[in-house]
């Protein structure tokens, strides 16, 4: 069993939180390639197999540029804080058709306590919206299975920080599963412990989330129309 992240992967997060500045980010950045970005990397890497098994479609590429990890630096062209990177790590398994349509995938976020597991899809275009939502009012039980069984809804619960407060216009209000249509997002995750992160078994765990998140992503996979 092999560990990826330690105690200065926090300590090197909580620090550029503190000084959030270009000059400081490249007098450490030795810290966060050695701590951060290459054992991430190395995690995604060792996740290709069990991602394999999931699904054919889906990838996650170690490149350092281009491949499954965010880019640490912040996008501030529209946001209010211009501090310049973000103060975690996080990468996408991603759909190979990624690039060319809109695609739910599997998300890993690295950060001391506030690490998390999931997927889905983030602020999905109008017309990909709608076509969930349709998508799910004309296959209610496969929903259910896929979103609502106890054990999924207990472990990932669906992201309710961005819903419409009404339903949307077209959509029966007497739908079974009418407080899903509101939702802006379709994401479901769970948190994941420091101790977990750091432990011997971060592997072993995001597999396991892998296998179980899969059948959500399919669902979402079959209502745009995607391989899964």
């Amino acid at each position: 069993m092999s560990r990826y992240f330690t105690e200065e992967t926090f300590r090197f997060l909580q620090q550029l939180g503190r000084h959030n500045s270009r000059e400081w980010f490249h007098a450490h950045k030795p810290m966060y390639e050695a701590h951060v970005r290459e054992p991430f990397r190395r995690l995604l890497v060792d996740l290709q197999p069990a991602l394999a098994e999931v699904s054919l479609h889906y990838r996650a590429d170690p490149k350092a540029i281009g491949g499954s990890l965010f880019r640490i630096h912040r996008d501030t062209r529209f946001s209010k804080d211009k501090t310049p990177y973000k103060t975690w790590q996080s990468a996408r398994l991603f759909h190979e058709r990624n690039r060319q349509v809109e695609a739910p995938g599997f998300y890993i976020r690295v950060q001391g306590g506030r690490s998390f597991v999931g997927a889905g899809l983030w602020h999905p275009s109008p017309d990909n919206l709608r076509r969930i939502r349709q998508f799910i009012v004309d296959n209610p039980g496969a929903w259910a299975s896929a979103a609502h069984g106890k054990a999924f809804e207990r472990r990932y619960p669906l992201d309710e920080s961005d819903m419409l407060v009404r339903m949307p216009r077209g959509f029966p209000p007497e739908f079974v599963h009418a407080a899903d249509l509101r939702h802006r997002n379709f994401v479901a995750s769970r948190p994941l412990t420091d101790a977990t992160v750091l432990g011997p078994r971060l592997r072993q765990t995001l597999e396991k989330d892998l296998q179980a998140l899969a059948p959500f992503v399919d669902y979402l996979c079959a209502a745009l129309d995607l391989e899964f």
